[in-house]
């Protein structure tokens, strides 16, 4: 048996280090949510159970989990259907090129590098000028486009850029119209890659907090609840709900992998 060196040994411990800052917090939460009535917000757990899950779903002493919930869910799903649609139409338009695209793809991808709390405030204060009340469906919306979208279009532009353009070709020599070619040629071909950009802007609308610390209006989502609540809720009901979070999401990313599987089997056949 081949010894083993030094330098394996030391590789191996950063490697566990780093899965133990990657998971320890998550792992953290897990156990502090699944305590008894008497439950703490530290260790050591006094008993075990269920508790604290079902109190996610009642009224808090200040706030609720569930509205902001349902606010976050929904503007996540219109995120992710506005991105998705945005960032085809932007790509393929840019699959030729044209007079001033330069100009109009740094534009397009500028929002990236200026900072977030910044474009909320400037978002903000486009409303306050207009005359225009904030609200999470409404100015939320934009500013949460202004990080989706750029980055949707620079993945839909990488994924263009390997298209063989053959396959539209042949389906118009074929007789079949722009419209026709793209339902049955580039959009199956795609769809698999338009799962992935659609839960990924779906996670980062989600999660958003910055961008909509100043637009959201009267109505908080769920990340600004779960902020303004870390100063009031002194229960394991903060753990639990996190908990919960998490093994949304999870079942999202399974029930986008069970879709691309179906679509991958379609494909082939």
């Amino acid at each position: 048996m081949k010894k083993r060196s030094l330098s394996f040994y030391l590789l191996l411990a950063f490697f566990c280090l780093f899965v133990l800052f990657l998971y320890g917090p998550m792992i953290t939460i897990f156990i502090l949510s699944l305590q008894g009535p008497e439950g703490t917000l530290t260790f050591p757990v006094r008993s075990f159970g269920v508790y604290w899950l079902g109190q996610v779903f009642q009224e808090q002493r200040v706030g609720n989990f569930v509205e902001p919930f349902l606010r976050s869910l929904l503007l996540g799903l219109v995120v992710m259907a506005v991105t998705i649609v945005c960032s085809v139409l932007a790509s393929m338009g840019f699959r030729q090129r044209f007079k001033g695209s330069t100009v109009v793809f740094y534009l397009t991808v500028a929002s990236l590098i200026v900072p977030s709390i910044l474009i909320s405030l400037g978002i903000g204060v486009v409303f306050q000028v207009l005359g225009w009340s904030t609200n999470w469906f409404s100015s939320g919306l934009g500013a949460h486009l202004t990080w989706t979208l750029p980055i949707a279009f620079l993945i839909m532009l990488g994924i263009f850029n390997r298209f063989d353009p053959a396959y539209e070709e042949a389906a118009r020599d074929l007789g079949a119209s722009d419209p026709k070619t793209f339902w049955e040629i580039v959009l199956p071909l795609i769809a698999p890659s338009l799962l992935g950009v659609g839960l990924l802007v779906f996670t980062l609308s989600y999660d958003e907090f910055t961008r909509t610390s100043l637009v959201s209006g009267q109505n908080n989502t769920l990340p600004l609840e779960i902020f303004g609540m870390t100063t009031n809720v002194t229960s394991p009901a903060l753990y639990a709900l996190g908990t919960l979070t998490t093994l949304f999401s999870a079942s999202v990313i399974l029930l986008a992998y069970a879709a691309y599987t179906v679509i991958s089997r379609r494909q082939r056949t």
